[in-house]
């Protein structure tokens, strides 16, 4: 895609990834002197909503940015075709399209990492014991690398299955993106994120969160 910011500068490929933390920085101050206040005076909660809450939503917007990302590799394919440009190099090539328009599922994927991870850490915090407490951390960290490991798994059982179905060989075949199919693997994304909503509303649902006079009588035994 067209990475020019200025005539004289160009947008490095490897720093657009930077993009969803920038946003995820610009509405953390948004999200705590506004959201918080306001859906606290709605619910009664001091933190607005619950953390089982925030996960909830974070995984529902990460959802929505799987589904934008296919619209927008859609889109990329159409400019592709629509320019003769199928065959065209990446980078030395680019198409007639601005790479700003990728903001739209960094917004979007940005914010839903705010919420989930902000509701994991505080649900550790809260729900975990005191002695428990200073690695709670490692938990979300763990989730994350276990959830790396799987896609790489996820990415191989793609291909193999869609081999011979498809001109390219695969979906992820290649390295021409606007041959293969990665936005049908955004689709892929987006339904499964739908399916691991579904899972956790079922587990949410029946989880009882720990008394808080039992959580502070167990603190105080610690100590």
């Amino acid at each position: 895609m067209d990475r020019n910011l200025t005539k004289s500068f160009d947008i490095p490929p490897g720093s657009l990834p930077i993009v969803p933390i920038i946003f995820m920085i610009l509405f953390v101050p948004v999200y705590d002197r506004i959201f918080v206040p306001f859906a606290s005076k709605i619910t009664g909660i001091p933190t607005g909503i619950t953390h089982l809450q925030r996960i909830g939503v974070g995984l529902v917007l990460s959802s929505i940015s799987m589904a934008v990302a296919e619209i927008l590799k859609w889109e990329r394919k159409g400019v592709a075709r629509d320019h003769n440009m199928l065959d065209a190099i990446p980078v030395i090539q680019p198409l007639p399209i601005s790479t700003f328009w990728l903001s739209f599922q960094y917004f979007i994927f940005g914010i839903a990492d705010m919420f989930t991870y902000i509701g994991l850490l505080e649900f550790f915090n809260s729900e975990a014991p005191k002695g428990l407490k200073s690695i709670s951390t490692c938990f979300l960290r763990s989730s994350m690398a276990l959830g790396y490991f799987f896609s790489t798994i996820l990415v191989k059982i793609v291909n193999i299955a869609t081999r011979d179905i498809t001109r390219s060989g695969s979906w992820l075949a290649g390295n021409n993106i606007n041959k293969n199919h990665l936005n049908l693997f955004y689709w892929l994304l987006s339904t499964l994120s739908l399916v691991n909503f579904s899972i956790y509303l079922f587990v949410a649902k029946r989880y009882k969160n720990r008394p808080q006079n039992a959580a502070v009588l167990n603190e105080n035994r610690d100590e």
